[in-house]
C-alpha cells in the first residue's frame, strides 16, 4: 500500500476519504487539495443550528486542526487543481506545481446553480454554499431584514425558518405549485407549505422571478419583481435554485460524465485509477439496480470509506440506501429511500399528518421504494430494512402505527 493518493477537494467528502485511507491501513503519501483556506467543514450546520445560531462554528469541522499532521495528511488549502495529466499521473494545481498519484480521488462537490435575471449582481444578493457566506448570512439575519428567498427546495426552506427565528420578514417564491414537489410530492409537500405559512412566511408558488430592483442608490436590492409586476420589498434576496456538480475537471480529460462523473459500485471512473465520491458520483447502486447521484450529506460522509476500500484492494461496494434530513422551524424529519424516474403508486401515512408526527411511506406495486419519519424517531433502520426487504406490504398494516415495522418484514 505504498504509493500516493490525491484527493481534490477539501469538503466533507475529501476529508472521509483521507480519514477512511488512514483507518484502513494506507501507509503511502495522502495529498488532499482544498480550493477553500478553512480545513475540511460539513454544510448541514450552514443553513440549520450554526445559521440558527445554536450550533458553534467549530462543530462544523471535520477534524480537529492537528488532525492531518497527526495522521500525516497533506493539507493544501486555498490551492485549486486546475489540469489532470491521466497519462502523467499528475495533477497541476494554481501555482503550476505538479503532484503525483497513483490513485486519484475527486471530490470536487457542486456549486450552487445562478440566478439569471437582471440585477442577479446587486449587493444583497447572496448564495449559501461556504462557511463564510453562512457566517456573513447569519451576521445580516441579525438585522432582522425584508429577506425574499428564491427557490423552494432544502436549504431555501431552512434559511426560511432560520430568517423567520431571527425575526426577520420573509418572502419564499416558487415556481412550483408547492415547495419540495419535486423532492416529496403532492401529498407531503403540502405540509412543509403549511408549516411554514403557520410561521408567517409569505410563501407564494408558481411565481417567475422577472428582476432583481435596485433600491436608491443603484448598488443594493431593493425589491424583487415577479412577471406579472408584483414588486415584493427585501433587504437581502438569498438564491436557493439548486445547485450543480463541479465536473469540469473530470469532463477535461475525457472521464465518462453524464450527470456527474459515472462511476461504478466501487466509485472508479473510466479511468480504474480515477474515482469520484460526493456530490458529483453518479454511482451504480447494487441494489437500486441503477446509476444514482444524490447531492445529500449523507453520500459524502459514507462513500468515502468505500473509495477507500477501493484504493487499499477490498471488495466493499457502496450500497447505502439514500438519506437527508431537515430541521425546519418544530419539524424534524429524515428520509431514506429512492423513488428514481418511475415515480410511485401511492404514499401510505402511518400516524397523524395534521399534526405533523407520522411516518411516509412512498410505494410502487405494493413495495416500499423510500420512508419519511417526521417528529417521530429511532424508525430509519426500521424503514430501511423494510424496503430492502422489497416485500409487498398490506395497505392497512402499513398504515396502523399499533403494527410494528419490524413485524411488516
Amino acid at each position: 500500500m505504498n504509493g500516493q493518493v490525491v484527493v481534490v477537494g477539501g469538503g466533507l467528502a475529501g476529508a472521509k476519504t483521507v480519514e477512511g485511507l488512514r483507518e484502513r491501513g494506507y501507509d503511502g503519501r495522502v495529498v488532499l487539495f482544498g480550493a477553500e483556506t478553512e480545513r475540511p467543514y460539513e454544510r448541514p450546520p450552514l443553513s440549520k443550528g450554526y445559521l440558527q445560531g445554536g450550533d458553534e462554528r467549530d462543530s462544523a469541522f471535520v477534524h480537529a486542526a492537528g488532525w492531518y499532521a497527526d495522521h500525516d495528511v497533506d493539507l493544501r488549502l486555498g490551492a485549486t487543481v486546475t489540469a489532470i495529466d491521466l497519462a502523467a499521473h499528475d495533477v497541476l494545481d494554481g501555482s503550476r506545481t505538479r503532484t503525483g498519484w497513483d490513485h486519484l480521488v475527486l471530490a470536487t462537490g457542486s456549486e450552487p446553480r445562478r440566478l439569471d435575471v437582471p440585477g442577479a449582481g446587486l449587493t444583497g444578493v447572496v448564495h449559501l454554499r461556504t462557511l463564510d457566506d453562512s457566517d456573513r448570512l447569519r451576521a445580516q439575519l441579525s438585522a432582522s431584514p425584508r429577506v425574499v428567498v428564491i427557490g423552494g427546495g432544502w436549504i431555501g426552506l431552512e434559511v426560511a425558518a432560520a430568517a423567520r427565528a431571527a425575526g426577520c420578514t420573509v418572502s419564499v417564491l416558487v415556481r412550483d405549485p408547492q415547495p419540495l414537489l419535486r423532492a416529496l410530492g403532492p401529498e407531503l409537500a403540502a405540509m412543509f407549505a403549511d408549516l411554514h405559512r403557520e410561521n408567517g412566511v409569505d410563501l407564494r408558488t408558481r411565481t417567475e422571478v422577472s428582476e432583481i430592483v435596485a433600491a436608491g442608490d443603484g448598488t443594493r436590492v431593493g425589491a424583487v419583481e415577479l412577471a406579472d409586476g408584483t414588486l415584493i420589498d427585501a433587504d437581502l434576496v438569498v438564491v436557493g435554485i439548486g445547485a450543480a456538480p463541479r465536473v469540469d475537471l473530470a469532463r477535461s480529460v475525457g472521464l465518462h460524465v453524464e450527470d456527474g462523473v459515472v462511476v461504478d459500485a466501487h466509485l472508479r471512473s473510466s479511468h480504474p485509477h480515477v474515482l469520484a465520491v460526493g456530490d458529483i458520483a453518479r454511482a451504480q447502486h447494487p441494489f437500486l439496480g441503477t446509476h444514482v447521484r444524490v447531492e445529500h450529506w449523507a453520500n459524502a460522509l459514507n462513500q468515502p470509506s468505500t473509495a477507500a476500500a477501493t484504493v487499499v484492494g477490498a471488495d466493499e461496494p457502496y450500497d447505502r440506501l439514500p438519506y437527508f434530513f431537515t430541521d425546519q422551524f418544530d419539524l424534524g424529519m429524515e428520509y431514506v429511500g429512492y423513488v428514481g424516474s418511475h415515480g410511485y403508486d401511492e404514499v401510505v401515512v402511518r400516524g397523524d399528518l395534521q399534526n405533523r408526527e407520522l411516518v411516509a411511506f412512498w410505494r410502487r406495486d405494493g413495495r416500499v421504494l423510500a420512508g419519511m419519519n417526521v417528529n417521530v424517531w429511532d424508525v430509519v433502520d426500521d424503514v430501511q430494512a423494510l424496503i430492502r426487504s422489497r416485500a409487498v406490504v398490506d395497505h392497512d398494516r402499513l398504515a396502523d402505527p399499533d403494527v410494528p415495522l419490524a413485524d411488516l418484514v
